[in-house]
């Protein structure tokens, strides 16, 4: 090995160490920022109260409405997101599979709106609700919200898709079975880990923004009790408490992003849990 060689391996092994580090050093501060600013606030009255009156200049309540609201939203998102995405994927890994140049134009397509500021997905979705004549509400934020995780939801499901072995799809058609039996019966069962962990990712992704819910969920002290009612998000409960020009309730907001970052975390440690659990599934032949 010449000596250039050697100067450049050292270097980007240094380089590669050193963002690697600073990477962690970075999550490592925020999240203990998070942590050791949202202890300090956190009660049992945050946690199971909805905002009393002048909750933002101090007084009594708690974030109840923001944290079913958002799990509602993400929940509602996420399920539609996989109906639609799961047999897109499906379709671009079985039924398209030889047309090379098609496939590969869809997936720079996902690629390019997957890319896109989720504010401009609520600018869109606002421009819809005014063209129909519709107020904010539940459902207006998680149909915005589908369309901001739905990239998300196909690319990362066809990324797994794309792993599993052209014997299987061979094999199957051998013994029988027709593209729509392969895709659902041998595909997915083929990569059910991979699955739960899109899915649990595009969950994590659609809670945890604000931007796209900013013009079509609203927001509102009340428990969400209807799809046609405004609802309230723990991202737009934070900003509303950062707001805030009383330092107790920008505290709260602390408290807010911790109960936002925990359930993100359970969310992740949920989706290695089962992606271990699912991955002796897998087919053998």
């Amino acid at each position: 090995m010449r000596l250039s060689q050697k100067i450049e391996e050292k270097f980007f092994k240094v380089l590669m160490i050193f963002s690697t580090y600073f990477i962690l050093i970075i999550l490592t501060l925020i999240i203990y920022s998070i942590f050791e600013k949202g202890i300090k606030a956190m009660s049992w009255e945050i946690l199971v109260q909805v905002p009393k009156g002048g909750y933002y200049y101090g007084k009594g309540g708690g974030i109840l409405n923001a944290i079913l609201g958002s799990l509602s939203l993400a929940f509602g998102a996420t399920v539609l997101a996989f109906v639609i995405g799961l047999p897109v994927a499906l379709y671009i890994n079985v039924f398209l599979i030889r047309h090379k140049k098609l496939v590969n134009f869809i997936r720079f397509l996902l690629d390019l709106i997957w890319g896109i500021p989720s504010i401009v997905y609520g600018a869109f979705g606002f421009s819809l609700m005014i063209f129909f004549g519709l107020q904010t509400s539940l459902l207006a934020g998680i149909l915005t919200v589908t369309l901001f995780i739905l990239p998300i939801m196909i690319r990362s499901i066809d990324e797994i898709l794309k792993t599993v072995p052209i014997g299987l799809q061979e094999a199957a058609y051998s013994l029988g079975s027709n593209k729509s039996e392969t895709a659902f019966k041998i595909f997915t069962r083929q990569s059910y880990s991979g699955i739960i962990t899109a899915v649990l990712l595009s969950f994590g992704r659609a809670i945890g923004d604000a931007a796209s819910v900013l013009f079509t969920a609203g927001y509102t002290d009340n428990l969400p009790n209807s799809l046609l009612e405004p609802v309230a998000t723990l991202p737009l409960s934070i900003f509303f408490q950062l707001s805030s020009p009383v330092p107790e309730v920008q505290d709260r907001a602390y408290a807010s992003a911790l109960v936002l970052t925990i359930i993100i975390l359970v969310v992740s440690l949920f989706s290695r849990g089962l992606g271990k659990r699912y991955h002796k599934t897998k087919i053998n032949f």
